[in-house]
This record gives C-alpha cells, structure tokens and sequence, in this order.
C-alpha cells in the first residue's frame, strides 16, 4: 500500500450490510398484507425481468432523464407484479409505496458482525470515512436505522451524484469531498470492478473484500484482499502515520 491513508471510503449493499431477505419474499410479504397470495419464485423471476428491463431504459436510477430513484422504483414493483396478473391500479400504487418506504426499515437490512467494530475501530485510529455507493436517496436513512451512519463525514450516492461506479466521476466527487490526494484514500468494497479496479485506477488504495472466498481475479494480491473486515485495521495501521 502507497504511503499514509487518512480516509477510508466504503462500499455498503454486501461490504457494511445484506438484504435480511430475498426479493420475493419481501414482495410476497407486502402482497400478503393486501390479501394477494403470489408464490415467491414467481415474483422474484418477475422482478429480475422488471429491474433488467427498467434499468436498461434508465439506468442509473434513470437521473440522466430526470426520473429518479422513487419514480424508478415504482416503475419496477408495478411492472414486477403486473407480471404476475396483478392489475388493479389502487393495489400497485400502495405496493410500491409501502414496499419504496418500508425497504430502508432497519428489519429488512443484516448488518454483517464485523462492520461496526472495523468502523469504530478506524475512527479510533483517526481516519476519516466516507460512502461511495450504487444506491439511492434512501441510504442515508438505511445506514440511520442500522445505527452506522454516525461513523461517516459524508455519503455519496449514484443517485445523488448522477453517475454510477465504474465510473471515475463518482470516486472523483469522494476525492474532492476529502479533500486530500487520491494515495491518502483507501476505499473498501465486495466487486472488483466497481470497487478495486476502479479505485486502484485513480491512485486510490483499492481493498476487494472476498467475505466467500471466491474471487478468481489472479491479479488482486493478497495484501489488497480481505476475508473479513476485521483484518482491515491491521492493513491500514502502519499507514496511518506519517
């Protein structure tokens, strides 16, 4: 690692916290309360067809178009169910605004045991940390429920910044909120291309994080991949001085 990191940035969905459960089972337990009874494995095929399609239109949450992450949403939870012969009007409004405002509720998210020790612990060291993530404007509210989001200076999302990784733009915006060099930054997250290889392209100390075991990208050595957060101080420790 490249001379004395002062920020740490970080990936959240599958680096911080998980989804607690599938997509048809949050959908069919919202469908259930309005008395729709929908077999899980249907809505769920129903949803990956919707959210392909949705974001082939409009990607990034549809921002270059001026759509949106809420209007996007309820575009695709209204397609999702339309498929699965849902087609009364009143029913898919109040679907896709309960499951819109319900998803950043603290139930729906499993923050992973080592995310909040690794997170005080950098803090301790006197690093700074910040957010860079492909999410939407509930985030914020997300990380509040899940009681992470005091340990950050600022958040950055695609769709508040209106450009998603892999693109530079988004790490370039984190770079100028830190207000340091790009090799006094690391940033953490679970995809390499998104994460590793775009950080590492810009100067950034890019760090894979490999919870399974199962990346096959021969190039990421190991002193830049981690098996677990925990082993995230040790790495950063003798960087942080200087």
């Amino acid at each position: 690692m490249r001379g004395p990191v002062r920020w740490v940035l970080w990936d959240v969905k599958d680096t911080l916290l998980k989804v607690r459960r599938s997509v048809g089972e949050q959908y069919c337990g919202e469908a259930s309360r309005l008395g729709l009874e929908l077999p899980p494995s249907q809505v769920e095929a129903a949803f990956r067809q919707a959210y392909r399609r949705q974001a082939k239109l409009y990607p990034n949450y549809g921002t270059a178009q001026g759509l949106g992450g809420h209007r996007w949403w309820v575009a695709v939870v209204k397609d999702t169910f339309g498929q699965c012969g849902v087609k009364d009007s009143a029913t898919l409004e109040k679907l896709s605004y309960n499951l819109y405002h319900n998803f950043k509720n603290a139930e729906n998210w499993e923050v992973f045991p080592d995310s909040d020790r690794t997170l005080q612990r950098c803090v301790a060291m006197g690093l700074k940390l910040g957010v860079v993530s492909n999410f939407d404007s509930r985030l914020e509210g997300i990380l509040n429920a899940c009681g992470l989001l005091p340990h950050f200076s600022f958040l950055i999302t695609s769709e508040g910044a209106k450009v998603a990784k892999p693109d530079a733009a988004i790490f370039q915006q984190a770079l100028q909120q830190c207000g340091t060099p790009a090799s006094r930054v690391a940033h953490v997250g679970d995809h390499y291309v998104n994460d590793y290889l775009t950080a590492r392209s810009l100067g950034l100390h890019g760090i894979l994080l490999d919870r399974d075991g199962a990346t096959q990208h021969l190039d990421v050595p190991p002193r830049h991949r981690l098996s677990s957060l925990d082993e995230l101080p040790a790495l950063l420790e003798k960087h942080a001085e200087g």
